[in-house]
């Protein structure tokens, strides 16, 4: 089953975003010990079950509580659409701004105001943490017949999409745009788990913006009977377990300009597997939440269920995610512009 999302609602999603970032919170009395305990708290999963940010979701999910002040339990509730674009409306606009819901969104979905007509700013979440931070690759099915970057160039290939603002659609939009590559792109699958599966039935020949943990984690398989196609890595750095012969987009751009819009692009890698909650949640609650987080990420039992699923753990912290935003929403307008030309459909 595909969703479509067009350019016009993601507007209209991102504007209610950008007004749920200016509403203020009521004072309250208790204190986050008391607030949290007996409380059942909600993970809002922007992609569908079983995609690489659902499992990081719910592993978050199990051991976060114990860190929380009170114990709450969190419930894991997948809330897919338009590239997690849903996910992000729902916790801004809809979900309680009081601290009991958080959720996870595209590690794009932040910066996508630079690159689209969007009206709103990323910098208005309020930021809890990142588990790791990301390669994507582009990938495609063993009968496709794209097995190189040379392929990529020259042959037509169709390959999946989430919608407007997702990594599979950006990063499918930039070999297109950028390199002239000749893809056909079908969005509005509701996450990756359905892209998959629509590249098993041959109905799309492949997609890009697919994590290297999430390959590893989920399709592991895949891998080893050589069933896909690694094409090219979109990241600054490459992962150290990456087979060596699949390139950096950067290592292909051919110029300065080229750098110059990939590395916009690629910047929002570093938010790999984000979680948030509303603007304007209590500060104490902000404060534990954020903290819970950290503590989870150097708990043992985390480490040890995420190191037996092949899931990567190279945190960062909420502030760590303000930072960069912060530097990206900087970037000089020019840049910008073109590097929003090389998403554009």
């Amino acid at each position: 089953m595909r969703m479509t999302c067009g350019r016009s609602f993601a507007v209209a999603c991102m504007a209610a975003i950008s007004a749920a970032a200016v509403i203020s919170t009521p004072a309250h009395s208790q204190s986050v010990a008391e607030f949290y305990k007996g409380r059942s708290m909600t993970m809002i999963i922007g992609f569908s079950a079983g995609s690489g940010y659902d499992i990081y979701a719910r592993l978050l999910a199990r051991h976060m509580p114990k860190h929380i002040p009170g114990n709450p339990t969190i419930i894991s509730q997948n809330m897919p659409g338009a590239g997690s674009l849903r996910a992000a409306q729902y916790v801004a606009n809809v979900a309680p701004k009081d601290g009991s819901v958080i959720g996870t969104m595209s590690r794009s979905l932040p910066v996508e105001p630079l690159l689209s007509d969007a009206k709103f700013d990323g910098r208005g979440f309020t930021w809890v943490g990142n588990i790791a931070s990301n390669n994507s690759l582009c990938a495609t099915w063993h009968e496709a017949g794209i097995k190189t970057w040379q392929d990529v160039l020259t042959k037509p290939f169709v390959l999946g999409g989430q919608g407007p603002g997702s990594d599979l659609d950006n990063f499918a939009l930039v070999l297109k745009n950028v390199f002239g590559s000749k893809i056909k792109l079908v969005s509005g699958y509701p996450g990756g788990t359905e892209v998959n599966l629509a590249v098993e039935r041959r109905e799309l020949d492949g997609r890009c913006g697919w994590s290297w943990d999430s390959i590893k984690a989920t399709k592991g398989e895949w891998l080893r009977d050589k069933k896909i196609d690694l094409l090219v890595v979109f990241a600054l750095e490459r992962a150290a377990d990456l087979p060596a012969g699949v390139p950096l987009i950067l290592e292909k751009a051919q110029n300065e300009e080229q750098r110059q819009i990939l590395r916009l692009h690629l910047a929002a890698q570093a938010f790999g597997r984000p979680f948030f909650a509303p603007p304007g949640i209590p500060e104490d609650r902000k404060a534990a939440l954020r903290a819970a987080f950290d503590a989870t990420m150097k708990d043992p039992e985390f480490v040890a269920e995420a190191t037996k699923a092949k899931l990567d753990v190279i945190p960062s912290t909420g502030a760590e995610i303000e930072t960069i935003l912060n530097r990206i929403y900087a970037t000089p307008a020019d840049v910008v512009a073109k590097a929003k030309l090389a998403v554009k459909n």
